[in-house]
């Protein structure tokens, strides 16, 4: 079985208050978008149960094979339904890691989905949402994988249509630096806020970029610069809207579908990834 996990951008993203359980509540709207990771799953015919056999191709994976999304993902189905015939998982990786793009989450959460379909387990889409939440906070909206408006860890789903995005493309921006999830937490001070995100996305795109805010842009633009300095450029460049995504360090635009976008990849050093994608 071969499926597509897509990575997601993150329109706004508030930090309104650290929790007793350690976890923070937000406010953040998920965008899933067109550029994808590839994920091949083969039962094993070697008469064992519960095992995982994982390898990747293409952008290197750091930590252990253990600790991989993917790989947890069938250890947490196992513990659910008791035993599962073994497989071997092939990853090919092509969204940037560390980049606030989702990249592990969509793999562990895509994994999730291929397992019930493939060997028909009798597990419900909301119980496998609640069993993904246990892979990572933004898990569950993989599992939906729709425009979501996110509150709570970010687990708390509601469907939303943004008709305007229908006219743009994104052009995605990663310098290669790899963000600490746990270092950009702990660089912010939760602030609740008064401008709910899901009234400003009524308003004409070109209101957003004073409206829309990233609380991780602030520490993580005053500790790298460099990532500042795309925004700024792809504001120049004729982007309406840009910002961080996640805890960064991609930096995403907003463009017209009738602008071309060739010119953008010369902008920036070539060692940077760069790329323009469509919304899904």
């Amino acid at each position: 079985m071969i499926a597509f996990s897509n990575a997601k951008i993150n329109l706004g993203l508030n930090i309104i208050a650290k929790r007793e359980d350690g976890f923070h509540n937000l406010e953040t709207i998920f965008l899933p978008i067109a550029y994808k990771d590839i994920l091949e799953i083969l039962p094993l015919s070697n008469g064992i149960k519960n095992q995982v056999q994982f390898n990747s191709t293409g952008l290197e994976i750091a930590g252990s094979t253990d600790s991989n999304l993917c790989v947890k993902a069938y250890n947490l189905l196992v513990q659910q339904v008791g035993e599962l015939p073994s497989i071997q998982i092939h990853l090919h990786k092509q969204v940037p890691m560390g980049a606030g793009l989702g990249g592990g989450s969509a793999n562990g959460s895509e994994v999730l989905k291929m397992l019930v379909q493939l060997f028909k387990l009798d597990i419900t889409p909301e119980k496998l949402i609640d069993l993904s939440l246990q892979l990572g906070s933004d898990c569950p909206f993989f599992i939906i994988n729709k425009p979501c408006f996110a509150t709570s860890r970010g687990e708390v789903l509601q469907a939303i249509e943004i008709q305007q995005l229908q006219n743009y493309k994104v052009v995605l921006v990663n310098p290669k630096i790899h963000i600490n999830t746990g270092w950009a937490f702990n660089n912010i001070t939760p602030n609740a806020t008064n401008h709910c995100l899901k009234n400003i996305i009524e308003e004409p795109i070109e209101n957003w970029q004073h409206k829309i805010i990233n609380d991780f842009e602030k520490p993580v633009f005053m500790h790298y610069p460099e990532i500042a300095a795309i925004k700024q450029t792809l504001l120049n460049f004729g982007c309406v809207f840009a910002s961080l995504t996640g805890t960064g360090s991609t930096v995403f635009g907003l463009i017209h579908k009738h602008l071309n976008t060739k010119e953008v990849k010369p902008l920036f050093p070539e060692n940077y990834f760069v790329e323009v994608v469509d919304f899904i």
